[in-house]
């Protein structure tokens, strides 16, 4: 059992009040320090503080979940791991979404894979410290030592005189107890819900249609508004004809905007600040009006071209300009001795996010304040925006967060927000701004364009002696200087360069690393042919020289976690082992803090190729909820799979070449693995990501995979063509 200080980070960690009507209400950051306070009634505004258990007379319990829930289960993650601290029984409790308080929550956002990794100790703080005032009010009724307590299922037993309390009969008296200055929390080993398959709570109300995400929102008087964008990168308004608009009926306005900050933020990122909006009392009678504008473009930057992109990059990578990010021993030297000498270029397109639910926000703005909800990974950003924008202060802005329906990054970006807050404030009226998929697709925001070309130097016995990597891309290079297989090899060097553009790009799911992870993986599998060796073998041997004598100091892996996935996937899959008719491909990569190794197993049929499974050896830390990280994991492999066969958005004189789903390409049901399986290292260190690192490398296995079936290596995403 383990001792944690409750003062943490300076602000207050704890409020503890008598709820009206009997009950402990304890409000808590998950990052800060204690206090509290007894008060005879809650006031009603309390309702609206992000981070407190609520603890009725009769022993049920409230969690209110802070982060954005994305379909990354946190909502059910992260109260868990407050139950498993406080010892009640998971069915008495109810979850509920918290809305956005800084004073309250550090990092209130969505992105990373780094909720729960972050939350951890604060969340088990948070849950250890309730616990323990409920214990201590217990020991002062019963006039014992709160040594002679124990608990279980949300009851204080004090087992010598047979006595005991549930939670709601204590809760009253708990509000009068000094918060502790330090808690115990629980030994792995003794954990009852943590590392279980909890069920999502949010499950039912998402089969039954409740009301939950952003499209759902509704207020009374609230107007539909949609915008239009210039249809390239590059174009600005010129004209505006709406007198057809405005004359449809139920058009309220046609509006001009601007949404861009006076101090712009990493989170502003928008290629299309200025706006035309159309605002009615539908949504259908909002879409026929915007066709019924009559719009001018004029050109204002340089028209992009998806061809000059490809162009540039092969030029960068062939310069000798470049920004050398790492540089370790005599590359040039190695090469020059080198027996053998492999190189690679691999490139992948644009990519847009998709989410099922297109962008969409409530905003109702009026003089001295502003009431926003909708689906955001990053609320806090938006509120500092929106502040901006307005002129207001921050403590007169409300961000009420909604469920996503997706995010992957696209929603990190909240001008779609601001779009709303903008319009409301025109209007003078409750706003839902809506996104057609059209206009989301087109909007921007993409993963880059990116390549990056590979050369690895082999000796006489076939020992890796040398190895470049020079990355670069639209706008920038996908390259990580300090991870695998630097610190393994003697002379190694990476380099990045940037190329500019008016295209607006941003984080996709698991940024960079879905790229860099499947060619750098690819690559591995063409050295380790060239040298003879094992794929798992070739890679195993590299770790032991990171274990045992690594290159450099900022490596950013540990090589035992990574080898030791790398081996766990060896031993499940049965690698080496005959199998006819199956070909095999292997991966293993380091992200968001955690490491996965995957094999893809395909068949040919009528020669083409058919996924059979998937194997999966995840190194994550402590699993809270093994439903949800399964979800997660399974998730990510079909995603990787299916934008890395299918999916890319081209540009030509500016303009997104696809619009809908007609023209860009996504996986169908029957093109995912037939299986999936899943193994979990179990070593007890501290949780860390799981969101998106299942992603990344099972590009590598399925390109190795296919070259093992079709003879050919796979250099250019999406891989569907060339199959």
């Amino acid at each position: 059992m383990s001792i944690i200080k409750t003062q943490y980070n300076r602000r207050s960690f704890l409020q503890v009040s008598a709820a009206s009507g009997g009950g402990l209400l304890l409000g808590f950051n998950w990052l800060t320090s204690c206090t509290s306070s007894q008060m005879a009634d809650v006031p009603k505004e309390w309702f609206d503080i992000n981070a407190f258990i609520k603890i009725g007379d009769n022993g049920s319990v409230t969690i209110y979940s802070p982060n954005p829930e994305i379909g990354q289960n946190v909502k059910t993650a992260m109260p868990l791991i407050v139950a498993e601290e406080l010892d009640v029984d998971w069915k008495n409790v109810t979850v509920e979404q918290a809305d956005l308080n800084t004073v309250k929550y550090e990092r209130q956002l969505a992105g990373g894979s780094q909720s729960i990794r972050h939350g951890w100790n604060g969340l088990r703080m948070a849950g250890a410290t309730a616990r323990r005032m409920l214990m201590e009010a217990a020991a002062k009724r019963w006039q014992v030592s709160i040594d002679e307590l124990t608990t279980t299922n949300g009851v204080v037993i004090h087992e010598a005189k047979g006595n005991k309390l549930n939670y709601g009969e204590l809760a009253f008296d708990a509000a009068t107890v000094a918060v502790p200055e330090e808690v115990e929390l629980k030994d792995a080993k003794d954990f009852k819900l943590i590392g279980q398959k909890i069920k999502n709570v949010d499950g039912k109300k998402i089969t039954n249609g409740t009301p939950l995400f952003g499209l759902d929102y509704k207020k009374e008087g609230m107007l539909i508004a949609m915008v239009v964008h210039p249809p390239a990168f590059g174009l600005k308004l010129k004209s505006l004809d709406d007198s057809k608009a405005k004359a449809m009926s139920g058009i309220k306005d046609v509006l001009l905007i601007n949404t861009a900050p006076k101090e712009k933020q990493w989170s502003d990122t928008n290629a299309f600040p200025d706006l035309v909006a159309v605002v009615g009392e539908s949504t259908w009678q909002v879409m026929k009006a915007k066709k019924a504008l009559t719009i001018e473009w004029e050109e204002d930057t340089p028209l992009e071209n998806s061809e000059d992109h490809e162009r540039k990059m092969n030029e960068a990578l062939l310069s000798k300009e470049g920004n050398v990010a790492r540089q370790d021993g005599n590359t040039a030297n190695a090469f020059k001795k080198a027996a053998k000498v492999i190189e690679s270029v691999y490139s992948g397109p644009f990519l847009a996010h998709n989410t099922m639910e297109p962008m969409n926000f409530f905003a109702d703005v009026k003089a001295d304040k502003a009431e926003l909800a909708g689906p955001i990974q990053t609320p806090e950003f938006l509120r500092k925006s929106t502040a901006d924008l307005l002129g207001l202060s921050e403590d007169n802005i409300s961000i009420q967060m909604t469920r996503m329906g997706g995010g992957f990054g696209r929603r990190l970006y909240g001008h779609f927000g601001l779009e709303a807050t903008v319009i409301s404030q025109k209007m003078q009226t409750p706003v839902k701004l809506i996104y057609a998929r059209e206009d989301d697709m087109t909007q921007g925001t993409y993963r880059p364009a990116t390549k990056i070309k590979y050369r690895a130097a082999l000796d006489d016995n076939n020992n890796l002696i040398g190895f470049e990597a020079k990355g670069t891309g639209v706008p920038g290079s996908p390259l990580f200087p300090n991870r695998f297989p630097a610190g393994a090899v003697d002379n190694y060097t990476a380099e990045s360069v940037k190329i500019d553009t008016n295209i607006s790009t941003g984080a996709w799911r698991a940024p960079r690393s879905n790229f860099t992870a499947g060619v750098e993986q690819s690559f591995l599998d063409e050295v380790a042919e060239a040298a003879g060796k094992d794929p798992i073998d070739f890679r195993l041997e590299l770790f032991d020289r990171a274990i045992s004598n690594p290159v450099g100091e900022k490596n950013d892996y540990d090589p035992e976690r990574y080898a030791g996935v790398l081996k766990l996937i060896k031993e499940k899959s049965n690698w080496g082992a005959d199998t006819p008719g199956v070909f095999r491909g292997v991966s293993a990569y380091y992200c968001h803090n955690s490491y996965v190794a995957q094999i893809v197993d395909l068949v040919l049929e009528n020669g083409k190729p058919k996924l059979k499974k998937v194997w999966c050896a995840v190194d994550c830390g402590i699993v809270v909820n093994k439903e949800g990280a399964l979800n997660q994991i399974e998730g990510g492999i079909i995603d990787g799979i299916g934008h890395a066969m299918y999916s890319a958005m081209s540009i030509k004189d500016g303009k997104p070449e696809a619009h809908n789903f007609d023209k860009y390409r996504l996986i169908r049901h029957k093109e995912a693995p037939l299986e999936i399986e899943t193994f979990f290292v179990e070593n007890g260190i501290d949780p860390t990501g799981l969101g998106e690192p299942s992603l990344p490398p099972v590009i590598g296995a399925l390109a190795n995979a296919l070259y093992q079936a079709l003879g050919k290596r796979f250099y250019t995403q999406p891989f569907v063509d060339q199959v």
